[in-house]
Formats: C-alpha cells, sequence, structure tokens
C-alpha cells in the first residue's frame, strides 16, 4: 500500500485557451526560484504543455488521464510520483508540492457528463481546484460561472479563483467583490493582458520549449508574472489543506513481468529525440527502464548514422518542420533503412511514421524520408484526426498479443497521399478514431510498428513490455563483435 500527503491543487478553467497554462507555468516559475520543489502532472494525452512544465519546474513531467488509464492506474501513478516527498518534516518546511494542470473546462469531457473530466480527476486526487477564469468584457458574469462550476458538483472543492487578461484596476475590484460575496471563495491573482506572450502558439497549441528561440526569456516573465500578479502564499496554503491519498499496487500485466525477468544485460532503445520529434510520455521512458532496458537519446539532424543500438522507438513531433535538414541527412536515413531491412526493431507514433514514409510532400516540394513503409504524406490546414482512439489488435504482430483492446489518442494534421499495401499490413483495427487508412492503423513491416495511435505505458503496459521484448530477440541474434586487440 502506498500513500502520499503531498501539497496539492489543480489548475482548471471555464475553457480551453481561458488561460490554465500562463497561471501554471507562472505560478511553477516563481515558486520554483523561491525554492520550493514541485512535481508537476498534465491532465489529458498532451506532450507540449507537459514539456513547458518540466522545464519550468526543473523535474520531468507526468500525464494522468481517466480515458486511457484507469482510476487505479492514475492514482497509483500520481501516489508512486509523489509519496518519496510527503514526509512530515518536508510538509512542515513548506517545501514541495504537486501542481496538476487540466485540460478544457473543468468539467469537459467526452459526454454530457463530464466523464473523464479534470473534476473528475480533482476528486481522485482529493485535489483542491483553482479555476482560471479569462475576464475579458466581464465582471459580475465571472462571479455566476464561478458559482456554478461549485453548484455543478459539490464533491469538487473549488478553493479559489485566479483572474486573467484583466483590462483595468477598477475591472479587477468589481470582480473581486463579486467572487468574494457571491462565490464565498479568495481571488488568489489578477493576471493583466501581457504585452509580450511568453509562449507563443502554432496549430497544434503551444510552440514546444525546444524550438522556442529564448526559453530563458520565457522563464523570467513567466517567473515575474508569478511573483507580481500571484497570492502564492496563499496559494501555498491552499495545497496545503489536501489530505492523504493511498493506493493499493499498480497493474503489471503478465507480459510485462516475464519481460522484466530477462536475464543477462539489458538491451539499448534509441530514442530520436530532438526539435523535430519531441512527443513522449516520461512514463514510458520511465517503463521501459523499469523492465531492464537503457535509453539513447539519438538525432537525425545532427548525427550521421544509426548507431549501434537494439531497438529505436521514434516518438511524435514536427517532421513537416524539419523536414530539409532531415531530406538532407541521408546518411542516418539509409543506414536506418538498412538496419530495418535486417530486421532492426523499430516502434514509431504519428511524426515517426511519417519520417519511416517514403516521402513528405509539403507546399508542391517532395522531401525523401527514410523509404521503409510505402507511404507518402502530406499536410493539411486542419487537423485530420483529433481525440482518443480505442484500438483491437487484429493481427499477429512482433509487439502485441491479437485480441487485446488498448485506449490511446491521435493528434495530426499530415495525411496519407499514396499508400501501397503490398508486403505491410495494418495490426489495429479502430474502435474509435481514424488510424492511417480504412479505419486501420498501425502498420507492420517486418520488426517495424508505425502508427497514428500513441499509447501511454500506465495504461497500456504491455507497450513496454513489447518494445523491449523485441530489443531482447533482436540483441540474441545480433553477431558477436570481435575485440581488437
Amino acid at each position: 500500500m502506498l500513500n502520499t500527503s503531498i501539497p496539492r491543487i489543480v489548475v482548471s478553467g471555464l475553457r480551453g485557451g481561458g488561460g490554465k497554462t500562463i497561471l501554471s507555468l507562472s505560478l511553477v516559475a516563481f515558486l520554483k526560484r523561491r525554492g520550493v520543489e514541485i512535481i508537476t502532472f498534465k491532465k489529458g494525452p498532451d506532450y507540449i504543455d507537459a514539456g513547458w512544465l518540466a522545464r519550468a519546474s526543473g523535474a520531468p513531467c507526468y500525464n494522468l488521464d481517466l480515458f486511457i488509464m484507469s482510476p487505479e492506474e492514475a492514482l497509483y501513478s500520481f501516489i508512486s510520483r509523489t509519496a518519496s516527498l510527503s514526509s512530515p518534516a518536508q510538509r512542515g518546511r513548506g517545501g514541495f508540492m504537486a501542481m496538476i494542470e487540466g485540460n478544457r473546462g473543468l468539467y469537459d469531457g467526452v459526454d454530457h457528463q463530464g466523464t473523464y473530466s479534470t473534476a473528475e480527476l480533482a476528486k481522485l486526487l482529493r485535489a483542491p481546484v483553482i479555476i482560471t477564469v479569462d475576464c475579458t468584457k466581464a465582471t459580475n458574469t465571472v462571479a455566476a460561472m464561478i458559482l456554478g462550476c461549485q453548484r455543478m458538483d459539490p464533491g469538487v472543492a473549488v478553493k479559489g479563483v485566479v483572474l486573467n487578461r484583466v483590462a483595468t484596476r477598477r475591472q479587477e475590484s468589481v470582480i473581486r467583490r463579486a467572487v468574494n460575496e457571491r462565490c464565498g471563495l479568495p481571488v488568489l491573482g489578477a493576471i493583466p493582458r501581457l504585452r509580450k506572450n511568453p509562449i507563443p502558439e502554432r496549430h497544434m497549441g503551444l510552440i514546444p520549449f525546444q524550438e522556442h528561440g529564448n526559453i530563458e526569456e520565457s522563464m523570467d516573465i513567466l517567473a515575474e508574472t508569478g511573483s507580481q500578479y500571484l497570492d502564492t502564499d496563499a496559494i501555498l496554503e491552499i495545497a496545503a489543506s489536501a489530505g492523504t491519498l493511498k493506493a493499493g499496487a499498480g497493474r503489471r500485466t503478465a507480459a510485462a513481468r516475464d519481460a522484466s525477468r530477462a536475464p543477462g544485460p539489458g538491451p539499448r532503445i534509441g530514442v530520436i529525440r530532438d526539435s523535430a520529434f519531441q512527443f513522449y510520455y516520461q512514463e514510458n521512458f520511465e517503463e521501459i527502464q523499469r523492465l531492464g532496458a537503457s535509453i539513447v537519446e539519438v538525432s537525425p539532424l545532427n548525427e550521421d548514422r544509426l548507431p549501434d543500438l537494439d531497438a529505436l522507438y521514434i516518438g511524435g513531433g514536427f517532421p513537416e518542420t524539419h523536414a530539409i535538414a532531415l531530406a538532407d541527412n541521408a546518411g542516418f536515413r539509409d543506414s536506418l533503412y538498412n538496419a530495418i531491412q535486417e530486421g532492426f526493431p523499430v516502434y514509431a507514433e504519428c511524426g515517426g511514421l511519417m519520417y519511416l514514409g517514403q516521402r513528405l510532400v509539403l507546399d508542391g516540394r517532395t522531401y525523401p524520408m527514410v523509404g521503409a513503409l510505402p507511404v507518402t504524406f502530406g499536410l493539411q490546414k486542419r487537423p485530420l484526426a483529433h481525440g482518443y482512439t480505442i484500438v483491437e489488435v487484429e493481427r499477429e504482430n512482433p509487439y502485441f498479443q491479437r485480441r487485446k483492446l488498448f485506449k490511446g489518442h491521435e493528434f495530426h494534421y499530415s495525411k496519407v497521399l499514396e499508400i501501397d499495401e503490398d508486403g505491410v499490413y495494418m495490426a489495429f483495427k479502430m474502435r474509435r478514431g481514424k488510424g492511417i487508412v480504412d479505419n486501420r492503423d498501425g502498420m507492420c513491416y517486418k520488426n517495424v510498428f508505425a502508427a497514428y495511435t500513441h499509447l501511454h505505458a500506465v495504461g497500456t503496459p504491455e507497450w513496454a513490455a513489447g518494445v523491449v521484448r523485441c530489443a531482447l530477440e533482436y540483441n540474441r541474434q545480433k553477431p558477436v563483435k570481435e575485440v581488437e586487440r
């Protein structure tokens, strides 16, 4: 049995784009500089916000989502990652806190009941909620909206409000009095319209921090915003009011247990991680390592060939913004292509799927990719798929057992322009979502598995077990290199 009593808060809002990320990052950046140790979590299948939170806190950010993982799995994941930071002595000094950033509005979910919403996660974690509100052209109505959130579900512990995009001091004063008197809640901060946006956006949301031109300047602006406009002492006091959480043992599948008992040295699993490919769950890395493998970061932007590895994991990202560099590095592309022909295991998601294809067409220009999969991709102006997925393993493949059901998500602007399915097959049937083509996903070729669907190791431990198993099998079959004398 695990337990944690770490101070914690959930940052939520009335809708997406209302200021949750500015509030979360400003709070984390300032408290970090004040010496508070913060562990961050992002609700929902989100890589970019999680990356910014990790950068602001100086530590990994984890994801919690009640669709892609069960409540028991989410609770265990939270407690197992915070239990070591919640001793009475540490809590007494107030030097530790967990901050969970929600997604969309507080009660938004996949249905009218708000299933899988931030509110449900807050109740599961017994965490007080701070709501941020975009105050553009509003005053007393802000209190009405907050009052609705309070009464929607009394089990959700709404404990404070932060005003965002406040235009004048008079507007702030009116809203403060309305929220205090109508809702009985403290206003914990009022952030004005910032002259310079420290976290710029593009088509998929925020620009990843890896591509930001001056990340330190943004961190300075965020920390100053937290210092100047937030009542951080009151927020820490609210966080400290959260009680103790308990959870039983986490779920481990037979496949994961078998993989963890593998004898001998662990395999070396490469991860393509650079500004072109940065969409990864921290939990996926940790589960691979828990099963005995080591992770080696590689980059087709900076290296001329694939290093000596036992498997490769290519996550999502923006290959389209790096198409010239990826195409120009023929040495890396050719070495990966040749390794794949010899049975080298590769697991790829979304952007990684695109990179393994034949070519990428952008604005009428064609860029050669690895060429291992017979697919040509293009890019659209609107998302081709955006949301949760449910996949059934329909075909035999090296990574997953047939008839298994997994929950994940997909989000991409890329589109299949040409495909030749001779010599390849699709392992996933889409119960929910679109996939690559004809409601199928998970293109397989030799020991390659490439899909638009992203899987999370907490909700799908079979994923890490499959990757490590394939790496171990490949390692055993590799010829032993002679030692130079």
